[in-house]
């Protein structure tokens, strides 16, 4: 049996774990992280459906909650229960759930849970070992609990914007702000979340106790500056955009250089005397220049010409295609270079194909097979994957339900009156 039939038998490390999710698009990249790997998820919605099923683009442009692209990808291997939190029946179900799950996952409103009779401290009371991840923009206190935000307003106020984005040739006060897509903000409070609930289990596992974690999104994004806040702290430096690097305090050379087949390349870890092996291949059609050069063996020549040097470099990879480069200077010099690619692209990337990223996902209801983006990791002995494709609206009311004793004349009553 090879590796890879291994892990797809293997349960994940989270399996045997229970969580509830009652999240939308700020949390629910955290629940499928917990699903992926092996937790049993139930994702809790109203009757007709997360709102986030209307988020487009949908399969074949088809319009339906059980369509949308978007929210197949942040849902996978999660089960769907719909209950009607607004009525006392539902919320007496969605109790009975919870007591008996070891997380409960939500993004609601501050004070919406303890208004509707379920907060933290009476489902505490029936399950002492609960934890209960509070994953909201703000927190549970402080002065902007009330405010509004989005995935762009965290990553504007969490100081991303201010450092993505591109080369300005002069220092401009009124320069735009630029968010990068795929809900980076609200990933960056999704994954502390996901970080502090697995620490909250592993100190269950010791003691028995359950915790409330209190979750900020806008602090984890701030956080995930990386050095930008800290350079302002110590040095008063507010770091700078540079075009396919790291945002500075002071400027770096440049790294980003058109290629021959329309492509980029981004130039990674600068240039020293391990380059040579690159300038080899350029010599090969006649453009390495001076590079062939002895006095460039010598560290200080390097440092001193990296204009000159780069400005060869950038006429030799404007005349090849991208893989050429980038082939060749991972391969033969080892140099950190990368080709910018398309999200099309990606598909069919070697690198990506050998090591199975790209996971085949059966849809039943649709008679087809789609491949999903898999593990960013691969877990030797505790593997991710993806178990099965979103659920459908209430598609797993019966099984979750019947844990708890809600036989199918007891669905079918609940049904007619709106509760599921």
């Amino acid at each position: 049996m090879t590796t890879q039939q291994q892990q797809e038998t293997r349960p994940g490390p989270l399996a045997g774990l229970r969580v509830i999710e009652l999240a939308g698009r700020l949390g629910q990249w955290t629940g499928k992280l917990m699903a992926d790997f092996g937790a049993d998820v139930i994702k809790v919605e109203p009757p007709s459906g997360v709102v986030e099923r209307k988020v487009g683009p949908f399969y074949k442009d088809i319009e339906d909650p059980n369509r949308s692209l978007y929210f197949w990808h942040y849902n996978t291997s999660k089960k769907s229960v719909t209950l009607d939190l607004s009525k006392p029946e539902g919320r007496d179900l969605f109790r009975q759930l919870v007591k008996n799950a070891d997380v409960l996952l939500e993004t609601t409103k501050p004070g919406t849970l303890e208004a509707l009779g379920i907060g933290y401290e009476t489902l505490r009371a029936e399950n002492p070992g609960l934890i209960v991840t509070s994953l909201t923009d703000f927190g549970q206190t402080g002065p902007w609990v009330g405010y509004e935000m989005t995935d762009m307003l965290h990553l504007a106020g969490g100081g991303q914007m201010a450092a993505c984005g591109y080369d300005t040739i002069e220092d401009d006060p009124d320069l735009r702000p630029i968010a990068p897509g795929g809900g980076n903000g609200y990933h960056m409070g999704a994954h502390f979340a996901y970080i502090a609930t697995m620490a909250a289990l592993f100190h269950k596992s010791m003691t028995g106790e359950g915790q409330h974690l209190d979750v900020s999104a806008h602090e984890s994004a701030a956080l995930t500056t990386e050095m930008h806040i800290p350079n302002w702290i110590y040095t008063q430096q507010v770091v700078k955009r540079q075009t396919g690097r790291h945002a500075g305090a002071r400027p770096s050379a440049p790294s980003q250089m058109p290629t021959g087949d329309g492509k980029y390349i981004n130039m990674g870890g600068g240039l020293s005397t391990s380059f040579r092996a690159f300038v080899e291949v350029m010599a090969e059609t006649g453009q390495a220049g001076d590079l062939q050069d002895i006095k460039y063996l010598d560290p200080d020549v390097m440092a001193q010409e990296q204009d000159h040097i780069r400005e060869v470099v950038r006429e030799y990879v404007a005349t090849v295609p991208a893989d050429k480069s980038f082939v060749a200077a991972q391969e033969i010099a080892g140099l950190p270079w990368g080709v910018v690619r398309s999200p099309d692209e990606l598909l069919e990337d070697d690198h990506f194909r050998e090591r199975g990223f790209f996971v085949p996902v059966e849809h039943p209801e649709l008679g087809e097979t789609f491949e999903y983006p898999g593990a960013g990791a691969v877990y030797s002995a505790s593997p991710q994957r993806v178990y099965r494709r979103a659920p459908l609206i209430g598609e797993d009311n019966a099984e979750v339900l019947g844990s708890i004793g809600i036989d199918a004349a007891k669905l079918a009553q609940l049904k007619g009156a709106g509760i599921v």
